[in-house]
C-alpha cells in the first residue's frame, strides 16, 4: 500500500446559518482573521475562510434551501461538515484512494472555493466523516 507522506490538513469545513455570527464566535476563541469570502454556485454556498496562524476554518452558508449544506443543517444543526486535506497531485490521489477501496463522490475533481481542485470521500468510507481532498489550481494536477 502506497502511503502519502505530504498530506497536510488544509481546513475544517463548518456548516453555519449566519457567517457573521459564526465569525464572531471564532473571534471570541482566538484572533481569527477573514482570509477570503466567495460564492461557489456549483455547491450552492457562500464560504468564508478564517485563519489563525496556519490553521484555517471554512464557514459554509447555504444559498438555497435545497443545497447539501441546508439539508445538513436541517438534519444535524450547525457544526463540522468536513475535514480537508491538501495534496500535490489530485488526480493521482483520486486514483490511489479508489484503488484503496474508498468511495469517491465525484467522477473527477471539480473546482471549489479559493481556486482549488476538490473531491470528496463519502462518509461511509471514513467512519462517518466527510473528507475533502484539495489542491490549488496553480499546481499541476
Amino acid at each position: 500500500m502506497l502511503q502519502v507522506k505530504d498530506f497536510p490538513l488544509d481546513h475544517i469545513g463548518i456548516a453555519v446559518k449566519d457567517l457573521n455570527q459564526a465569525t464572531e464566535r471564532f473571534r471570541k476563541l482566538a484572533e481569527f482573521m477573514i482570509l477570503a469570502e466567495e460564492e461557489v454556485p456549483s455547491q450552492q454556498v457562500v464560504v468564508r475562510f478564517l485563519q489563525h496562524g496556519e490553521f484555517k476554518i471554512e464557514l459554509l452558508k447555504s444559498t438555497t434551501p435545497q443545497s447539501t449544506i441546508a439539508r445538513f443543517i436541517d438534519k444535524r444543526g450547525e457544526g463540522i461538515h468536513h475535514v480537508a486535506f491538501r495534496v500535490k497531485q489530485i488526480d493521482h490521489e483520486m486514483r490511489r484512494l479508489r484503488e484503496e477501496g474508498l468511495e469517491i463522490i465525484q467522477d473527477k475533481p471539480i473546482l471549489g472555493a479559493m481556486n482549488k481542485w476538490i473531491f470528496f470521500i463519502h462518509p461511509r468510507s471514513m467512519g462517518g466523516t466527510l473528507v475533502e481532498i484539495c489542491q490549488p489550481v496553480t499546481q499541476e494536477k
